[in-house]
């Protein structure tokens, strides 16, 4: 088997430490940058580089951002008595394209998991006590994942913050657009059944 050159070895193991990218699309992703123009590849390495140098997070949201406070959190036409807590960034991404939501946010970089060894400690959560501390929020809305960890984020944030006084609401879960019932899960089903509304 022949011996690849230093660098490309290097790039391939590089791009395969990416989440979702196995060696062969590192493989291939790394050849095709041997193919293309020099401009795009130093495009590429630049981009990283700022994207390591001039990001940072939202003093208040802790959403990543390369100004703070981001420019949700400065916008004054956003609720900011409704406060959406959601574990990463890309959820923040997610929900500002339905263009729906228009309170601001707060993002816990996580969510519990003992099995990671991940704790209460480790997120943001003493964060968003004090914000909600001393400030006038008619709302938090819990949209962590509705996976185990996701609900036991939730639950253990409902429990700090239901002795403040206030509502706390989590996103409705059920059947998504376009879906059959007869391949939905039983769990799916109860929480359509549970979060249904009246037409």
């Amino acid at each position: 088997m022949a011996k690849l050159a230093a660098p490309v070895a290097r790039l391939i193991d590089e791009f395969s430490r990416l989440p979702g990218i196995g060696p062969k699309t590192a493989s291939r992703l790394t050849f095709y940058l041997l193919k293309a123009p020099k401009e795009q590849a130093i495009a590429l390495a630049e981009a990283i580089k700022e994207l390591r140098e001039k990001t940072t997070y939202c003093e208040i949201c802790f959403n990543i951002t390369d100004e703070s406070p981001c420019p949700i959190c400065k916008d004054p036409e956003r609720d900011h008595s409704t406060i959406c807590v959601v574990e990463d960034p890309l959820d923040v991404l997610a929900l500002e394209r339905t263009g729906e939501y228009k309170g601001v946010y707060h993002v816990l970089h996580g969510a519990i998991s003992p099995v990671e060894g991940i704790g209460p400690e480790d997120l943001r959560i003493q964060e968003l006590l004090q914000r909600v501390r001393g400030k006038i929020i008619r709302e938090i809305i819990l949209a962590t994942n509705p996976n185990l960890e996701g609900e036991a984020t939730a639950m253990y944030i409902y429990q700090l913050i239901k002795p403040l006084g206030i509502k706390i609401t989590r996103l409705a879960r059920g059947l998504p657009v376009g879906g059959d019932l007869e391949y939905a899960d039983a769990i799916t089903l109860a929480r359509a059944l549970e979060g249904r509304r009246e037409m």
